[in-house]
């Protein structure tokens, strides 16, 4: 079967098709039917068919065949392709370290809602009205947000030349274009779906102007102001942004109280017996040659003894409840050029593989979230999906496995999980903004009620029926990783949370300087909220 006839065979059906994927199915003994048995296993999460899928006819740790393409009996071409490369590079034995695993019967685990999650829902295949569907239903919740602050009128309405004289008027619309005039004015081009129209803000309204230092595309603002000239421009006033209402969540005794850096405690401090608490993580890289294998099993087996530390500041045994993951569980292949030369274990599932045997040792009482990040085995665009189920279950029954971004509610507390891919674009395009301070990153995402809102980025965006990146339900913890760097802060009664990494600097963090801030754990007490770092060794 010819290269172009694969292509064209996922081109009739709706997919796109990796070369490495086209080139892995030539190599098989029967492509057509190995086409036949990819298409089979899709589902409309997928945009492009990449290696990945083609190999999800391989199984289930012991090098047997357990997919449905061929009844399970092990000889299909996928399976067969999958080994001749599984033989010509041996897959990394897990780690010598030893583990203890937990007894298989579960104790009864506390329960976690999913409030919204991309996985299942997907339906998008990258049409035009799509987009145009993807904006409007941005547009319309935000604006809906903004105009319980100010009266809007449409954008079309400014055209009337009984508006000149009117006095101040509102509007609301997406950021389509900001530029700095050569007199130093901001001026920016707002759009709705009536129509386009640019405001200008001036230097000498400073507060307003370092404001609008900070606006981007594509996010919705309101602006107030009064037309000048032929009415074809407005000098604004007043701009309100989506933002978090002041002190929207009610704080509880104990509520965290730090700097910003990760060094916070809550009040109260050390032990408060009843009160069950979260650990959140991210970044763990499990493939990586700098992963941190001694100090991520130092972790787990400080999960085993209930979560107490060397200077007795930790949990009573039971009351950690949760881990959460918010994604980069592996380091992935193929994630960018040169990865597999940093890789001690080059394949992805054997990657996942050994993550689940470290996560088998958590104690059974602890309820495991995993949320996928731009290195795991889900599309590259966002949302992404859960992990799909040949990965899931590796791993013990009992975790739950949620798509990026979701929203969870556990004993009542709200956590939005994003892994943070956003972030690299809103540090290059808002002035002051560090990766060694994330905590303020997580802030702009609050401020705009959207935690991805610059479109085409380096963050690829699906565009979904509706936006899920736009921030209806306010939760009480936002936690995100990707950055490698940690920082806890509070914003208007919502706590931000960036757990860092488990894995030390690599290449590209050497040549970018970089200083990741690895073997951090986030603690959060569920009851008050307050939140503290656990540093490993």
């Amino acid at each position: 079967m010819h290269e172009s006839l694969i292509v064209e065979e996922f081109a009739n059906a709706g997919y796109q098709i990796s070369p490495d994927a086209v080139a892995l199915i030539d190599s098989c003994p029967s492509p057509d039917n190995v086409v036949k048995q990819v298409l089979q296993s899709l589902d409309d999460s997928v945009l492009v068919v990449d290696k990945q899928h083609v190999m999800l006819d391989y199984g289930n740790g012991d090098g047997s065949n357990s997919g449905s393409g061929d009844g399970g009996n092990g000889d299909s071409a996928v399976s067969t392709a999958v080994k001749s490369d599984m033989e010509r590079v041996p897959p990394k034995k897990p780690p010598a370290k030893k583990l203890h695993i937990q007894p298989p019967v579960a104790p009864e685990l506390p329960g976690v809602n999913i409030l919204c999650d991309i996985s299942n829902e997907s339906t998008c295949v990258g049409e035009y009205s799509e987009f145009v569907r993807y904006f409007r239903d941005r547009y319309a919740r935000l604006s809906n947000i903004i105009r319980t602050r100010i009266t809007a009128r449409p954008i079309e309405s400014l055209r009337s030349e009984r508006l000149r004289d009117y006095g101040n008027i509102s509007i609301i619309g997406m950021v389509h274009d900001i530029r700095t005039t050569v007199n130093g004015n901001k001026l920016i081009k707002l759009e709705d779906p009536t129509g386009m129209f640019s405001v200008l803000i001036r230097p000498v309204d400073h507060d307003l102007w370092e404001l609008a230092s900070g606006i981007i595309r594509d996010e919705v603002i309101g602006v107030t102001g009064s037309l000048i000239g032929d009415g074809k421009l407005m000098i604004v006033s007043d701009l309100v942004m989506p933002e978090i209402p002041n002190q929207h969540n009610q704080r509880l005794p104990g509520s965290w109280t730090g700097n910003g850096n990760g060094n916070g405690t809550g009040a109260g401090g050390g032990r408060d017996n009843g009160h069950s608490q979260a650990v959140l993580i991210s970044d763990v890289h499990v493939g990586s040659n700098t992963f941190l294998e001694d100090a991520f099993c130092e972790f787990i087996d400080w999960l085993g003894d209930g979560g107490v530390d060397s200077g007795g500041n930790g949990a009573d045994a039971g009351q950690v409840q949760y881990l959460i993951i918010a994604g980069d569980l592996v380091d992935g292949v193929g994630v960018y050029p040169g990865q597999e030369e940093e890789l001690e274990i080059v394949d992805v599932y054997d990657q996942y593989r050994c993550a689940a045997k470290y996560l088998r040792a958590v104690p059974r009482n602890v309820r495991i979230i995993i949320a996928p990040g731009n290195h795991d085995a889900v599309r590259r665009a966002e949302p992404q999906p859960a992990l799909p189920e040949n990965i899931r279950s590796m791993f013990r029954d009992d975790t739950v496995f949620t798509g990026n971004p979701a929203l969870i509610e556990i004993k009542g507390v709200r956590i939005l999980i994003y892994h943070g891919r956003s972030m690299d674009d809103l540090i290059a395009t808002i002035p002051n903004l560090s990766y060694q301070r994330p905590a303020e990153v997580m802030v702009e995402m609050l401020r705009r009620r959207h935690i991805a809102p610059t479109y085409g980025g380096r963050v690829s965006i699906a565009p979904e029926i509706t936006d899920h990146f736009v921030i209806d339900r306010i939760p009480h913890i936002l936690h995100c990783g990707h950055v490698h760097t940690i920082g806890v802060d509070l914003y208007k009664g919502v706590t931000v949370i960036n757990a860092g990494t488990w894995q030390s600097q690599t290449e590209f963090q050497k040549r970018v300087n970089l200083e990741p801030v690895p073997a951090h754990a986030a603690i959060v007490d569920l009851t008050t909220l307050g939140t503290r770092m656990v540093r490993f060794a």
